[in-house]
């Protein structure tokens, strides 16, 4: 195959992205938004040259049996009780019978989530006090009985905005401003409610650091500080968003402004049908018509066997319980506003994996991802720790403050003692959470304690650059410090603990040779399954055919987000082993699963799908559709809804819905790429070429549309300019194997191909074992005559591809002519 024919015949793939929501008391941090237009942004080509040849691994499928048995349904995801007839009854009814707890539910932070903002609520000083940020002067005061803030509009120019809610209450709170079309957007100036010792009272900027004028995507008036978009369901009971996509308006409803009752315990009405018809004693197994209901306190399940030093759960965990908290304290996207409290968070949300820039490479927290993601990684959880284990139900507070939380399930005598943490008793190195959940501020004053709940490992932080407890709180000291000093404490042995964190790294950082460690790792179910579906995650870009069974193993895994991620290895498997292995799952019992298995199946032919499977699919591909439809003010969500019409051969639907996404955020750049492959696919390079120079102008410095413009400038023959745009992409995007791998090819197509050499030495030493990198190296130095520096890189090539006996032969052949 010639250089050219390789560099004008790769094409877009449209990508799936997922939209993070975000969970209680926050505004959008400049991160997520470089996941909207960056990360989540579009990669050329993902399918690999091993599926053109993949043969199917079960032809005989029929469309009348199931030949895969369905997935097991773990205990959370079990039949629960319906909810559909019941109906939002109020707080005020629940404290009729609940006195005690309404008590303490009052005054919580999920009792002062959202407020009206009067006299009683606002804890900010609006006594005409000024804060200057950057260049804009904003004015605090009161007129009237209202409290205004005189700052930047959209249009840059100060103007008065009366606050209409508040938002949170501690250790910050914020403000909502009412906007035309039922908006409420998020003021970028908050309250410091600490004390003045801690720091607090006064005001200050959510980006302290950075400019954000009313032309950046940031900007408090704009898409992304908008309430009913990114905040609301997680701070009001029975939120309604309302969005009408046709004037782009909301008509957002809740029951209670705030996280009451029926938010956490679900509508309440058929809890109090049964309560008027019923006497005490009650019966331990009625059904109370509520879902999520505790079935014992935390010190009745956890009990210390004889000579034990760590306590055991000796009943079921209140899994359901759990799953409710999730729904808030994830960084997820939402699959459907009507959520069946207690179900598994996969069944009405999508849960992020620990991929950076969310999470460092070995799962601990990076940026704001709200607690669950990391306690599904914890040992803690493993055992059956829940949430409501150390955190009141009702004041949302620890159960007890300091080490007497951590010494009710581990042996105080053993643990907190300083034979154990090696630091002097009373301070607070002392204390159990310093070394095992260390904080990291978010929103600049809101320390989060990551849940993860893990050993400190300095080491790791020399080998994945991830932080460790000990160099957080000793900030002068280095990780080989912290290292040494665990040596001296515990010995040596405790580098030797095996850690995922190294080969979630390497699936990073390393190619396609941690293909076998990521495969080891999503098929070790001793590890927590969000660690194996990231890792099966990681595995997409090298799925080949000896992994197929092994993908299809996965499909029947009891975790509902390792079934989600195995489908995504299933993709792009031909038809036949595509229907074979997810058709099952169009029954799955959790929605995430369903959609997902829909999703891949979508561009199926009626004709080729079982018969027994189609209304399944139809089903899953209509909830699907409505999911995507119901976040229509997601910029993603329509380019989700456009890649589908897209599968589905629907060019000009899928047209309408990425123009749709870039009339909600003209700065995204994935929706510029699709929308160019779609008239690349009809023959319509011009119009094509229209869409990514005017993506250019928006965003300059966008190595996706450099790149794709690059393409489609040499399908159009003009190889200078194609070659200039190549460039540009590698350089803005150096660690894109692709990007680099196409502006090498081109280079030396145009007869450049010492520059083309130079290009793929220096991203062999970034990003080793890439085939695509090493292949096109042994394929230049071998035209250009040079057989020992081929051989070099056949030999690397040998050992990223070690089952490859095509490439044991171009080894052979090369040493055979030196």
């Amino acid at each position: 195959m010639s250089k050219n024919k390789n560099a004008n015949s790769t094409t877009q793939k449209p990508t799936e992205l997922t939209s993070s929501e975000n969970a209680p008391k926050t505004v959008r941090h400049r991160s997520v938004l470089i996941i909207i237009l960056i990360v989540s942004t579009i990669v050329v080509a993902l399918l690999s040259l091993w599926w053109s040849s993949l043969a199917p691994v079960n032809m005989e499928i029929s469309t009348t049996q199931q030949h895969v048995p369905p997935p097991t349904v773990p205990p959370a995801a079990a039949a629960l009780p319906a909810t559909a007839s019941a109906n939002y009854v109020g707080r005020a009814v629940c404290a009729t019978c609940h006195a005690e707890e309404d008590r303490l539910w009052q005054g919580s932070h999920h009792d002062l989530a959202m407020q009206e903002a009067n006299a009683a609520t606002m804890l900010g000083d609006f006594a005409d006090q000024t804060f200057t940020y950057h260049d804009i002067a904003s004015h605090f005061f009161k007129r009237d009985d209202k409290f205004v803030v005189n700052t930047d509009g959209p249009d840059g120019k100060l103007t008065d905005y009366p606050i209409k809610y508040t938002f949170g209450v501690w250790p910050l709170q914020q403000y909502l401003v009412e906007f035309p079309g039922g908006r409420l957007q998020t003021l970028p100036l908050a309250w410091d409610a600490r004390t003045q010792e801690e720091g607090g009272q006064r005001w200050f900027h959510l980006y302290p650091n950075e400019r954000i004028d009313h032309k950046d995507p940031l900007h408090w008036t704009g898409l992304y500080q908008n309430w009913n978009l990114q905040c609301a369901a997680c701070h009001s009971t029975n939120l309604k968003k309302g969005y009408d996509e046709a004037s782009n308006s909301y008509k957002t409803t809740f029951s209670e402004v705030n996280v009451s009752c029926e938010a956490c315990h679900g509508p309440g009405s058929r809890h109090t049908d049964w309560a008027a018809q019923v006497k005490p004693p009650y019966q331990a197994d009625d059904d109370r018509g509520l879902v999520v209901q505790l079935h014992s306190r935390w010190n009745e399940a956890w009990k210390f066997a004889s000579g034990a030093k760590i306590a055991q759960r000796d009943r079921p965990a209140d899994a359901a319980v759990m799953n409710d908290c999730a729904a808030c304290h994830a960084r997820r996207s939402t699959l459907t506003e009507t959520v069946t409290p207690g179900a598994p968070l996969a069944d009405s949300h999508r849960l992020a994996e620990l991929m950076p820039p969310l999470y460092h490479a070995d799962g601990q927290q990076r940026d704001e991802v709200y607690v669950w993601g990391s306690f599904l990684q914890s040992r803690m959880y493993q055992k059956g720790v829940t949430c409501l284990d150390c955190h009141d139900a009702h004041t949302a507070k620890l159960r007890v403050e300091g080490n007497a939380l951590c010494v009710r399930c581990h042996d105080a005598a053993q643990f907190d003692t300083q034979q154990h943490h090696f630091h002097k008793l009373g301070t607070a190195g002392a204390q159990c959470v310093e070394c095992h959940m260390p904080a990291q501020n978010y929103m600049v004053v809101d320390a989060r304690r990551d849940h993860s709940i893990r050993l400190p490992r300095p080491d790791l932080s020399l080998s994945l650059g991830s932080p460790n407890a000990c160099t957080q709180c000793h900030t002068e000291k280095k990780s080989e410090w912290a290292a040494a000093a665990l040596d001296k404490w515990y010995g040596k042995t405790w580098r030797d603990r095996p850690h995922y964190g190294t080969t979630l790294h390497a699936g990073e950082t390393q190619g396609i040779g941690a293909v076998p460690a990521l495969l080891q790792l999503a098929q070790d179910e001793s590890s927590p399954a969000l660690v194996r579906a990231t890792a099966a995650t990681l595995l997409q870009p090298y799925m080949n055919q000896d992994m197929l069974i092994a993908a299809r193993a996965l499909l029947h895994d009891a975790n509902p987000e390792v079934r989600i991620a195995a489908l995504g290895l299933i993709e792009v498997a031909d038809p036949v082993n595509r229907v074979l292995a997810a058709a099952p799952l169009l029954e799955d019992p959790v929605r995430g699963v369903r959609i997902e298995a829909a999703r891949i199946l979508a561009d199926i032919p009626d004709d080729q799908f079982p018969n027994n499977r189609r209304d399944a699919r139809a089903t899953a591909l209509n909830d699907y559709i409505a999911s995507l439809q119901q976040d229509a003010d997601w910029p993603t969500a329509n380019v989700n809804l456009g890649n589908l019409y897209l599968r589905q051969g629907n060019a000009e639907k899928a047209i309408a819905a990425y123009e749709r996404a870039l009339e909600l955020d003209a700065q995204f750049a994935g929706a510029y790429v699709n929308l160019a492959d779609v008239y690349r696919a009809l023959d319509q390079d011009d119009k094509g070429e229209q869409v990514l120079r005017r993506g250019l102008a928006q965003l300059p410095q966008a190595a996706d549309l450099h790149h794709v413009l690059g393409l489609l400038l040499i399908r159009k023959g003009d190889t200078v300019a194609a070659v200039t745009e190549l460039a540009e992409a590698a350089q803005l995007a150096p660690d894109s194997v692709r990007y680099t791998y196409v502006y090498a090819v081109a280079l030396n197509s145009t007869g450049r191909s010492d520059k083309a050499l130079k290009v793929l030495r220096e991203a062999d030493a970034r990003l080793p074992n890439t085939p695509d990198i090493l292949g096109t190296l042994v394929s230049i130095y071998r035209e250009a005559g040079d057989v020992p520096a081929a051989l070099i890189y056949a030999r690397k090539l040998a050992v990223a591809l070690p089952d490859d006996p095509g490439v044991q032969k171009l080894v052979d052949e090369l040493n055979q002519s030196k």
